[in-house]
């Protein structure tokens, strides 16, 4: 061999060994036909819909813009939310989790927004307070995603679970139909009831594609019998352009105000903690490996995407936590599903009579499906809390405390109203409650050994316990506890039998009358009969 075709080779290899090495593709990578991506996608912008909208209906409403504007502001955030979770599914260097993560408007800020509107500023403000905390929590993403280590186990599941108890009641309410004095309306729900019931029926069914579809299927089936009841309202269908394009910029260039910044800033964190708990939440349904990189470039997106939102009209940009639910729900776990689901907000956004069409779904049938989607993603949490080690430490009072503060603004929405607005906005969402209460006593009890007894308070400390002594000369090595048995080494059950019976049992065994331990059930069996 010439010593060139060497160097070529030696330098090929060197080429080869510094190109850093791809990922290698994980279940959330998956690459679905075209027609089910789709299907999948518009399942997501279902999920969310009613969601994405309202943000965008109670501002526009609280500023005091024409009918004509808040559609404007209602298109603007359908764009701005399928760019952000096309960028944050998708991705692009540095930016982008690349997991199965819907993106859309933060109800976090409504609070503090109604709050600048109300002292005299108008949507110009809003939009320029949105800018600059964007751009200061893009700059502090790289170090928000590397404190992963007060996300444990007893951290996410707790955050997980509250976001779905959280997400509860909203489902509850559209399902109600808002009855007179608040009471549930009969119609709404047996609408809820039956939409409920179209869930149930085709996740029982055997076909995957049906199961999997179960909640788009819900939404178009309990439509459709909304319909024969008289209790869908197209009359809306129509009644804008055939194609509409947001304007940038509609209602001027941002103003800046520092309160209102600093307001919004505080938002700003409070949505990077969300997005934070809902991308290990989705790493924890989907099998996916996500350490503090992925976090990082998942909270650049998120916040980039915030930046970009003022000049299109928008608001801050977070992690849909309803979707979350639909992806353990559904179990795809294709990315690429929820990037269609971008392209197809991107497409509500440019024709209006398509978004016209979806909001023209009932609340209840939302309801009744939101029941499984919110109920799973607490699910989710509970099973994350399953791996938690609660003896002789203090998980336990730290999953209790937290659930208390997360649980504050569920059962009493009104609690934190006459507090400053700075808390409204941290503890007045459960979710980022539960985070912040969860990571300080995580801190405290688990980071910050110094103080801690070898025994900890009563709430958190196992019972003691004892074992016969005579109980030890029937085992073996290698013996163990197994789905509620004894089990040997190579995973035979061992026989457990009451101490007036065991005697007898021993005999027959050294007998040769019991040979293998089914008999030992039977034999028991026909000795409690006639006894």
């Amino acid at each position: 061999m010439s010593s060139t075709a060497s160097g070529h080779q030696d330098h090929d290899h060197r080429i080869r060994r510094d190109r850093p090495a791809r990922p290698a593709p994980g279940p959330e990578d998956e690459k679905l036909p075209l027609g089910r991506t789709t299907a999948y996608g518009f399942q997501h912008v279902l999920t969310m819909y009613g969601a994405i909208v309202a943000v965008p209906l109670i501002i526009g409403q609280a500023a005091g813009v024409s009918g004509e504007q808040i559609a404007l502001l209602i298109s603007s955030c359908l764009l701005m939310g399928g760019i952000a979770t096309i960028l944050q599914s998708f991705g692009a260097p540095y930016l982008g989790s690349r997991l199965p993560l819907v993106q859309g408007v933060s109800f976090a800020g409504v609070a503090p927004m109604l709050a600048i509107l109300a002292g005299g500023s108008d949507l110009t403000t809003i939009f320029g307070a949105v800018l600059v905390s964007s751009v200061v929590g893009f700059l502090l993403a790289g170090a928000f995603s590397r404190v992963l280590r007060l996300f444990p186990p007893v951290v996410t599941g707790t955050v997980i679970t509250v976001i779905g108890i959280s997400l509860l009641p909203v489902a509850i309410t559209w399902a109600a139909g808002g009855g007179e004095g608040g009471a549930a309306d009969p119609r709404s729900l047996a609408l809820a009831g039956i939409t409920l019931l179209i869930v149930l029926v085709l996740s029982k069914v055997g076909v995957g594609m049906i199961s999997r579809l179960s909640i788009l299927l819900s939404f178009v089936l309990g439509t459709a019998i909304a319909a024969a009841m008289g209790m869908v309202d197209f009359s809306g269908v129509g009644q804008g352009g055939i194609v509409t394009f947001p304007t940038p910029l509609a209602f001027g260039p941002p103003s800046f105000e520092i309160a209102s910044i600093i307001s919004m800033l505080i938002v700003v964190l409070v949505t990077m903690t969300e997005t934070t708990a809902d991308i290990l939440a989705v790493g924890e349904i989907t099998g996916a490996e996500v350490d503090s990189r992925r976090v990082a470039n998942g909270l650049r997106a998120d916040m980039l995407s915030s930046a970009g939102a003022p000049l299109l009209n928008s608001f801050t940009q977070t992690a849909f936590a309803a979707n979350v639910g639909l992806v353990a729900v559904t179990g795809i776990r294709s990315r690429f599903v929820v990037t269609a689901a971008g392209i197809i907000m991107v497409g509500l956004s440019m024709f209006p009579v398509i978004g016209e069409v979806v909001a023209a779904v009932p609340t209840p049938v939302l309801g009744g499906a939101s029941i499984v989607l919110f109920g799973t993603v607490a699910s989710s949490g509970v099973r994350t809390l399953a791996k938690v080690d609660f003896n002789h430490s203090m998980n336990l009072v730290i999953v209790a405390v937290a659930f208390a503060f997360g649980l504050i603004p569920v059962a009493a929405p009104q609690f934190y109203a006459g507090f400053p607005s700075w808390t409204q906005t941290i503890l007045g969402s459960g979710i980022s409650a539960a985070a912040v209460v969860a990571i300080a006593l995580n801190l405290l009890f688990n980071e910050l050994a110094a103080g801690n007894s070898e025994h900890q308070s009563a709430v958190a400390a196992a019972p003691v316990r004892v074992v016969r002594a005579d109980t030890l000369a029937h085992l073996r090595e290698g013996d163990r506890i197994q789905n509620g048995a004894v089990v040997d080494s190579d995973g035979t059950e061992v026989a457990v039998v009451a101490e007036h019976h065991f005697d007898d049992v021993r005999r027959m065994i050294d007998d040769g009358e019991i040979t293998h331990t089914g008999q030992i059930r039977t034999i028991l069996a026909a000795k409690d009969a006639t006894a």
